[in-house]
Order: structure tokens, then sequence, then C-alpha cells
């Protein structure tokens, strides 16, 4: 990492976690509509607030903007609004992928569908803003950057390359929703969501990502209230926070290595529907002391997300 993007990067968290925790008082001491809006019940049976959500949003979202990437913002701000907006009016009446799709099937449009469609449109916007695809010479080397706007375009003005970059942005979309709904599906027990995003943030982040820096800043600052068990991401937070990874991801990877992730999140996202992730990782040694590190333990069966 060169030192001009060190540098970029460190703001970027120190924005993000500075933002994340500052916002969070704010909102905490004048909810929105109210703490009862924003009060649940979590797995272990007490009351936390859901206003880490839309703190981590609202933080990641400023550090983004000042690592760089733009992508990063409006993926943030839009799959936050989506979750907020299953946290706020949705129903428990269907769960899960299959469960929406089913409702959507019967002519019932849910919260979960609309969130579905709406990631997915958040996505390929991300993807369009961030630059669908690196450009490269004739003998593979990459070309020095251009404006995110001007790579967003650069398939449509030349015609050989269209269908390639409308694949890009389909498949960049498709990661960062993927990723988006995979931290959502992580987000059952105190601080796994959390815990997930700063484990994929890192080593993005190190990699030269201009996204990651603003994740792992905001997962910090909200973890220990997180694991406290006195606030939850909810929808609206795991939803960002997913959402930024993706982002992150697809800064990174090149056509193939966006399919791989792709794939993985795909395949991660069909599992859920049959296997829990909370059985796989509390049987697994490794995964279930990382899983339960920090955390204030307290046994209570598991709630469906």
């Amino acid at each position: 990492m060169r030192a001009g993007t060190g540098v970029r990067a460190l703001c970027a968290a120190v924005v993000a976690g500075v933002g994340t925790a500052a916002i969070s008082r704010i909102l905490g001491s004048s909810p929105p509509g109210g703490a009862d809006r924003w009060t649940r019940t979590n797995h272990a049976g007490r009351t936390v607030t859901l206003l880490e959500g839309p703190s981590l949003v609202l933080g990641a979202a400023a550090g983004a903007v000042a690592g760089g990437s733009l992508a990063g913002a409006l993926a943030a701000l839009g799959a936050g609004a989506l979750g907020a907006l299953d946290d706020l009016a949705g129903d428990a009446t269907s769960k899960g992928l299959s469960g929406h799709l089913s409702a959507l099937a019967h002519g019932r449009v849910t919260t979960g569908a609309v969130k579905i469609v709406g990631l997915a449109a958040t996505g390929v916007a991300a993807a369009a803003l961030a630059g669908a695809q690196a450009p490269r010479r004739g003998d593979g080397r990459p070309v020095p950057p251009r404006p995110a706007w001007l790579r967003a375009v650069r398939p449509a003005v030349e015609p050989a390359g269209v269908l390639r970059g409308v694949l890009d942005l389909v498949v960049g979309g498709a990661v960062v929703a993927g990723s988006a709904n995979l931290v959502n599906l992580l987000d059952l027990r105190p601080g796994r969501a959390l815990k997930a995003t700063l484990l994929l943030s890192g080593p993005l982040a190190l990699w030269g990502s201009r996204t990651a820096p603003a994740a792992a800043g905001a997962a910090a600052a909200a973890l220990p209230g997180d694991l406290a068990g006195v606030s939850m991401l909810g929808d609206t937070g795991a939803n960002a926070a997913g959402a930024l990874i993706g982002v992150a991801l697809i800064e990174r990877l090149g056509g193939r290595g966006r399919l791989v992730a792709l794939a993985v999140l795909t395949s991660l996202t069909l599992v859920s529907e049959k296997v829990s992730f909370t059985a796989v990782i509390e049987s697994t040694p490794g995964l279930r002391e990382v899983d339960a590190w920090g955390r204030a333990t307290r046994a209570a069966p598991e709630v469906p997300a």
C-alpha cells in the first residue's frame, strides 16, 4: 500500500469510526419517532435498540466519501434505507429468500421482496459508479485510473465491449446485493455480523480498496455496544455493512474474480435456506470461539431471521 493510499485509508476509517460513535450518541439522545420505535428484543430476551444500524450507515457513508468511494457511500445509504424499511415496516409472515419469493408469486408484495429488488438496483448503481471494469492495455498492464463515470459509460460507447460491460455491471451489482444479504443472514448473535465485516474489510483495505476502511472503521465503533447486548444492527446496519464489503470486492476483483465471489455468495445463500449458520458455527471449533469472543453470553434459543 502506497503512503498516499495509506493516509486516505486511515482517514476513511477514522471518519467512519468517529462518525458512527457520534451519530449513535445523537440518535440515542433523540431517537427519530421515539425510542419505542427502535426498541426490539434480541435472541436472549434482552431489550436492545436498533439505532446502531442507522448510526453505522451514516458513519460508514461519511467514511467512504472521505476515502474517495462515492460507490461505497451510495451502497451504504441505499442498502441501509432498504433495511430500515424492513426493520420499521416489515412483517414476520415471510422468512428467507424463498419465503419472500413465494409470497410474490402469490401476488403479495412483502417488504423483503422490495428489499431484494432494491438491493439489486443499488448494487448495479454502485457497480457502475465504482467502474464495472478496470481497463487494461493490450499487454495486460492496467491503464492508469480514469474517472469512475468514464469507466462506467465506456462499454456503451465501444460496441465491441457492450455485452461484457453489461455483464460486468450485472455481476458486480449481484455481488454487492449478495454480500448485503449474507451479512444480514449472519446477524443472529451479538457481534457476529460486525466481526465478519472486520475480518473481510481488513484484508481488502490492505489490498487497496477505497471502501473497505470505512466499513472497518464503522464496524469497530459499533462492535462494543453490539457485543454488550445493548444495541443491534438490524437489517439497516447489516445490509449496509454487507453492501460495503461487496463494493470493496468489486473494486479489487477482475471479471473472473467477481464471478467466483458471486458463486460463493449464491451458494451460501442457498445453503442458508436449509442449514442454520448458528448451528454450524457453534459445532465448529475455532469458529465457535471467535464467534463467542467478547460477547455477554446467555443461553437462549435462536430466533429465525
